[in-house]
């Protein structure tokens, strides 16, 4: 269904400037509540959807849209960007989500432009939301550099130093969009009751198990209003390599040192680098010492003052005895995997280490919607994503583990998917940590910045 035709301009008589809103179900919706929802003089005419499947098709629900959206928003695939612009004579193309290389922004930039609209990048300034609390966030160059486990320390550290926190999620609604508005998990039982998707059980799981709560959703206005309710610091525990969208005190942005070449190669993980207040170069302890020179070396040429960390992420293997000398599936994070760019993760070289005899190719039992992510991302090597958008994907992952000939399964995914995934195999668990090496460390900065808060 083709989204409505451009509207006028109440009692001016004048159109509406005609937008679309380039996304992946999360910097998208919150660029339009903030800068678009309530603008007489724009009209979104769609969003569209890439990186995530299943998000084309559905509608920004009016509800949330405004009374400027009595019918709502559409939500197309991004391959329709070129006719949807020629036919709808739109203005304005705005780019809206995270983790691309500046060459593939560009290509989107050139197509808009080709269609006669106008191209935009909305900056921080206008899109983070000011709190009345203080705010430390993490952040990025790249998808997959231990955002997490530094949030999970630092939420950790900050409790120790007797601050309540509240931890605020970057956006994953792949659900209804209306029901996730405001989303807080503080238990596993809220988790099941909002049906998470395995990409948000990854994220909120290991939050909950370390005792925090989270805070996440649709609309990061009321979002961060109902975390300002139950704290007195806000932590932002960033996606992908997407600035933050509230104004943080202090932020934290993360390199990995086994992509040492990726700090300015990504957008908008270069410009996380450039704004960053504390540069932390991590996995340090399983890349090569010329590597983390050459990440100090990128991460200096794009930020001249911010003090340069170094840490390592050791990877925990739950059971090694049980992997030695087995056939071995590796299940790793999903999006490190996929847009991340990664060939592997904890998960191969947890199970290398620990002396697997064989790491099964999941390739050999993968069914159709598992074999599409693998030629979609080429660069996969013998592990098998940990995606489960929707129970069609959750059942095909399934599938291919079940039906390999791996004697055991290493599972590197922040999750326990045993109890999601019933395959007949022994699942053994490899998580990545954070662990402060070297001086200066991160709670050194981070005991300063709390001794620098207004008391009472």
């Amino acid at each position: 269904m083709q989204p409505k035709r451009g509207t006028s301009r109440r009692g001016t008589g004048e159109r509406r400037r005609r937008v679309v809103i380039l996304g992946a179900a999360g910097r998208d919706f919150h660029n339009f509540n903030l800068v678009y929802r309530d603008d007489p003089s724009h009209e979104v005419v769609a969003f569209t959807a890439a990186q995530i499947p299943g998000i084309a098709g559905r509608r920004y629900p009016a509800e949330l849209a405004g009374p400027l959206y009595p019918d709502g928003i559409a939500i197309l695939d991004e391959n329709e960007l070129d006719a949807l612009c020629r036919a709808r004579a739109i203005d304005e193309v705005v780019f809206a989500y995270s983790d691309v290389t500046h060459e593939a922004v560009m290509h989107l930039a050139s197509r808009a432009l080709a269609s006669g609209a106008d191209f935009r990048l909305l900056g921080p300034r206008r899109t983070m939301l000011p709190s009345r609390l203080p705010v430390i966030a993490v952040a990025a160059v790249r998808t997959g550099c231990g955002k997490s486990a530094v949030s999970r320390w630092l939420s950790a550290h900050l409790r120790a130093l007797g601050k309540k926190v509240a931890v605020l999620r970057h956006p994953m609604p792949y659900g209804d969009l209306l029901r996730e508005r405001v989303e807080r998990f503080a238990s596993l039982q809220d988790i099941e009751a909002e049906r998470c998707t395995i990409e948000e059980r990854e994220e909120y799981e290991p939050h909950i198990a370390a005792g925090n709560v989270v805070f996440a959703g649709v609309d990061y206005a009321a979002i961060l209003q109902a975390a300002e309710n139950e704290a007195d610091l806000i932590v932002w525990d960033g996606g992908n390599n997407d600035f933050p969208f509230v104004r943080p005190d202090l932020l934290i942005v993360l390199a990995d040192a086994l992509r040492p070449r990726q700090i300015a190669t990504h957008h908008p993980g270069e410009t996380v680098a450039r704004m960053a207040d504390l540069l932390l170069i991590n996995k340090v302890d399983t890349a090569l010492p010329q590597d983390v020179e050459t990440a100090t070396r990128e991460l200096r040429a794009v930020n001249r003052k911010a003090p340069i960390l170094r840490a390592n992420s050791p990877i925990r293997l739950e059971d090694p005895a049980a992997v030695a000398g087995k056939s071995v599936l590796v299940i790793e994070d999903g999006p490190t995997i996929t847009h991340g760019g990664m060939p592997y993760g904890a998960g191969y070289l947890a199970a290398t280490a620990a002396g697997a005899a064989t790491v099964v190719d999941p390739r050999e039992t993968a069914p159709p919607a598992i074999a599409a992510v693998y030629r979609r991302y080429p660069h996969i090597g013998t592990v098998l994503p940990a995606l489960g958008y929707g129970a069609e994907q959750l059942e095909a992952l399934r599938e291919t583990v079940a039906q390999s000939s791996a004697e055991v399964v290493v599972s590197a995914t922040p999750i326990d998917l045993a109890r999601l995934l019933a395959v007949g195999k022994k699942i053994v668990r490899a998580r990545y940590e954070y662990e402060e090496t070297g001086t200066p460390a991160l709670s050194s900065f981070i005991d300063a910045f709390v001794e620098s808060l207004p008391r009472g």
